[in-house]
């Protein structure tokens, strides 16, 4: 019985609050009061409202939905649910609206409308509560707005200008024209501005105008881009009294705001709850002091601000653990030759301090030497370990020994000088022994070895010589600190020298050096050959063979070998040192220096090596001469002049070039070499610098030939400018072989032709034709179609007469025919004479037949029987066809018929039937005529 009341008053409230909740699905809670107040300086809206007191005990969850509407537009430009618990106290509820358009350009408007967040119904809208904006009093004129004139860098800013009433915007523009946003309606301007940068923009001028042209109708506003402050960095308070506290921190970045619109900074203690009496002032950094008091520990707060926001930075601190000592002052120093003691004041009386004194030696070496300050007016620490009659510079700073913070600010930098002591070290000394007649010139030189020091103001030089042998009087003299070198003369015996440096203290222990006695050929006992060295990018390097007997090794040179005096320079190596990289700044690539290496045993040096190299080689500053060329026709021998000393390298050997001038080089046994116009040499070396002659073979006879003779170094040889030309002879081998070839065969070929014609014209003469016998151009009658000439007309130089067998034994290969024939003409008969068989004609012959005529034998018959032969028988014959015989005259002669020795008879010659030809040549005599 007692569960079922227990579970009975469990189920009842639930069953209340079940009941309750069920109720709210279905109840509506209208606001009931609602009130808008604007906030100008924050471009802000204020709403207010309540739904009335709730008539019972729950709380009630509840969700508006609240509307901003602005005057001039239809639609709502907000929308946004506030969710809310209510409780029964019946406080107002409160909510907040930024406005992205200042709320002077117009009116705005907002309404609400609620219900319990289980439920699903709304209430009614309440009334719109409306804030009017400027747009609605009456301006003398256009304004613009906002009424702030700073603008964040990056930010958004949105502009209006609101004209009079019944007064239209013409123009809402903004200098310099930049990229926004506009709206005009009538009375209202807007303009909108994305992302204001202040590097484009540092400033914008609005200007505004109405619809009007006086001067009211006019408005304009600057507005100044900027940023908020940075947030002070480095924030850090201290102290050097322990009673005046500064503060400081660096200022951050420029804000671009200047005037009354740039930071200031408010510094303020949180212990006390007060404002830090202290005035700011920045330059590199910021810094703000005041008089702590008594006060110990201390919470600053250093507040920057701008239109733009505040930014803020804190400080928690124990005054003793921020001590900041001043720096040390009223310096002054007490020294010896290798100790300075430095002694100073400090304003921080009552703080036990340590301090720090740096020493800066001339080298540029840096020493601290840390000292323990005292309560006394003043403080010191003592410095040794220094050079004599050297300068330091010295300066201190110090801070807390206990709960130390930082160092104080440096002192100034003092220069100190210790005291002069004797010189220390001995001087590097050398000598350049010249002989002259009797004796010997000395050049002494010395210089400050790197272990020598001079320790005083003024120094001078003291040398002294004397001989070996017989120890007379030593001599000497003196240098002024200005010299480093003195000529002394000597005799040929030994002598032992001595320099020594001098100050107003003491002098430096003696350097000593012995020039032996002189021999036949001065100081060396041989000629050494110079040996070639190389150079390289730091130096020429050295190399010898060492001695066991020798303590030290001395290399000397110069560095101006063509100048007088050379600027003669040495060093000095170990005596377990056989090579040295010589370097210097007076070497220069080209020039040639030469070494010389000496063994120096108890101060008596002697002559080991020479050398001589350059630094770098270059190619050589002349070509060689060429002074003689042998040509033939293939090849062409060079010989040539050249000095092979004071050059600007070794000379290593020479290059003979050489080509054709109409085409590129191809000569058997050399190398190509290409110019820079693409041009090929024909290239030989000779690798023999003494060798002065070179033989090119294979050349081509008569052919001109460019060529040019190069010395060259390790650096090389000059380009290739200008030639030598030659042309390489005939081939006599060639023409004699032309001889042969083409002259005596054609010789024997023409005597050949010569004696063919010889044979042929003695063997087988030309038949000459009558047509071209000049006696048919004399005067002649007509036997029908036949021409005849008269024998008056004409005398024939021979006339020859031969048979047919004789003819034919003659020239068997020119017979025309053997059978004679009769012709009849004008009634007249045509006979040939025919001598004896058995007779033979003897005929000269002449050594060029000319043109020969046939005639007819009629017209000689008649005359020869009358006046020549009386042994002739005329006979009439017919001779068509004449045959070929050999026909011989002498010019000037009357013909014959037959020779002395070989007349025939008349019976005899009656006997054979002959055959009479005559001839006639172009010499013969007509009517006494030479025709």
């Amino acid at each position: 019985m007692m569960n079922h009341f227990m579970v009975l008053a469990v189920l009842l409230p639930l069953r209340t609050c079940y009941t309750t909740y069920a109720q709210q699905e279905s109840i509506v809670f209208p606001v009931t009061y609602l009130n808008i107040s604007k906030d100008l300086a924050l471009q802000r809206l204020l709403v207010e409202w309540d739904v009335g007191k709730i008539a019972h005990d729950a709380e009630l969850a509840m969700s508006f939905e609240i509307q901003v509407r602005r005057t001039d537009e239809n639609t709502t430009v907000w929308i946004e649910f506030h969710n809310v618990t209510l409780d029964k106290s019946g406080k107002p509820l409160h909510w907040i609206w930024h406005s992205d358009l200042p709320l002077e350009c117009m009116s705005h408007s907002v309404r609400i409308r609620s219900k319990a967040e289980a439920s699903k119904i709304w209430s009614q809208w309440s009334l719109w509560e409306t804030v009017l904006g400027l747009d609605t009093s009456n301006n003398s004129g256009p304004q613009i707005f906002p009424s702030e004139k700073i603008v964040e860098e990056g930010s958004d800013i949105a502009l209006c200008c609101i004209g009079r009433k019944g007064q239209i915007i013409k123009e809402f523009f903004i200098v310099p024209a930049i990229k926004v946003f506009s709206h005009t309606n009538s009375q209202v301007g807007l303009l909108t501005l994305k992302n204001v940068a202040h590097q484009e923009v540092p400033h914008i001028t609005v200007y505004c105008q109405e619809s009007c042209n006086e001067e009211q109708c006019y408005d304009h506003a600057v507005f100044f881009v900027g940023k908020p402050p940075d947030t002070p960095n480095d924030f850090s308070c201290q102290t050097q009294d322990m009673r005046l506290v500064t503060c400081t921190w660096s200022r951050g970045g420029d804000t671009y705001l200047y005037g009354r619109h740039s930071p200031k900074y408010t510094l303020f203690e949180e212990f006390s709850q007060k404002v830090v009496p202290c005035t700011v002032s920045c330059s590199e950094q910021c810094s703000c002091s005041w008089d702590a008091g008594q006060q110990r520990i201390c919470n600053i707060t250093v507040t920057v601000e701008n239109p733009l926001g505040k930014k803020a930075a804190t400080d928690v601190f124990d005054i003793t653990h921020r001590i900041y000592p001043a720096a040390p002052f009223q310096m002054w120093e007490e020294c010896t030759d290798t100790e300075i003691t430095l002694y100073w004041k400090h304003r921080n009386k009552g703080i036990e301090l340590f301090c720090q004194t740096e020493v800066v030696h001339p080298d540029g070496k840096v020493e601290l030497h840390n000292s323990s300050d005292t309560h006394l007016d003043y403080a010191s620490t003592t410095m040794g370990g220094l050079q004599p009659y050297t300068e330091y510079t010295a300066r201190v700073h110090c801070g807390a020994a206990k709960h130390f913070w930082r160092w104080s600010e440096w002192s100034e930098a003092r220069t100190i000088r210790t005291k002069e002591a004797t010189p220390s070290g001995k001087l590097d000394i050398w000598r350049e022994i010249t002989p002259v007649l009797g004796g010997r010139n000395v050049t002494l030189f010395w210089k400050q070895a790197p272990s020598f020091r001079a320790n005083g103001r003024s120094i001078s030089y003291e040398v002294t010589w004397e001989k070996v042998e017989d120890g007379s009087k030593p001599e000497s003299i003196s240098c002024s600190s200005v010299c480093n070198s003195t000529r002394i003369s000597i005799d040929n015996h030994s002598y032992i020298i001595s320099i020594m440096a001098k100050n107003n203290v003491n002098y430096s222990l003696p350097s000593v050096l012995i020039i032996p006695r002189a021999t036949g050929n001065s100081m060396n006992t041989k000629e050494l050959k110079e040996e070639q060295v190389n150079g390289t990018d730091n130096g020429i390097f050295i190399s010898w063979e060492p001695g066991h007997i020798y303590d030290s090794y001395i290399i000397d040179w110069c560095n101006f070998p063509m100048l007088q005096p050379c600027d003669l320079q040495w060093k000095r190596f170990g005596p377990n040192t056989s090579s040295a990289l010589i370097n210097s700044a007076a070497f220069v690539p080209g020039v040639r220096y030469n070494f010389h290496i000496y063994g120096s045993v108890a101060n008596r040096p002697s002559l080991l090596e020479k050398k001589t190299g350059y630094l770098r080689e270059l190619p050589p500053l002349s070509d060689p001469t060429v002074e003689k060329v042998e040509l033939t026709f293939n090849a062409v021998t060079l010989f040539w002049d050249y000095q092979l000393t004071n050059k600007s390298g070794f000379v290593k050997g020479y290059h003979v070039y050489m080509s054709p001038i109409q085409e590129n080089c191809s000569l058997k046994g050399s190398k190509k070499h290409v110019l820079p116009d693409g041009s090929v040499l024909c290239k030989y070396t000779i690798k023999n610098p003494e060798e002065k002659r070179f033989t090119v073979k294979h050349l081509l006879p008569n052919t001109k030939y460019k060529l040019v003779v190069k010395a060259y170094t390790g650096g090389g040889e000059t380009p290739i400018v200008n030639f030598r030309y030659i042309d390489t002879p005939f081939n006599s081998n060639m023409l004699y072989l032309l001889v042969l070839l083409v002259i005596v065969p054609s010789l024997v070929a023409a005597i050949c032709r010569w004696k063919m014609k010889w044979v042929k014209e003695c063997c087988c003469p030309v038949i000459p034709s009558p047509n071209k016998s000049k006696a048919l151009s004399f005067k002649e009658f007509k036997m029908g179609s036949e021409k005849v000439l008269k024998i008056s007309d004409c005398i024939p130089d021979v006339l020859a007469v031969d048979n047919k067998a004789v003819a034919q034994k003659s020239h068997p290969w020119n017979q025309l025919s053997s059978t004679p024939t009769e012709d009849k003409i004008d009634g007249h008969n045509s006979s040939r004479v025919y001598p004896n068989d058995n007779e033979e004609g003897d005929f000269t012959p002449t050594p060029t037949p000319q043109t020969h005529t046939w005639f007819e034998n009629f017209a000689y018959s008649s005359h020869l029987a009358v006046e020549s032969d009386p042994y002739q028988i005329p006979e009439t014959l017919e001779g068509r066809k004449p045959e070929l015989s050999e026909m011989l005259y002498q010019p000037h002669y009357y013909f014959e018929i037959f020779n002395e020795d070989a007349a025939s008879t008349p019976r005899e010659t009656s006997g054979r039937k002959t055959s009479l030809r005559y001839i006639s040549q172009t010499a013969v005599h007509c009517l006494g005529r030479r025709l």
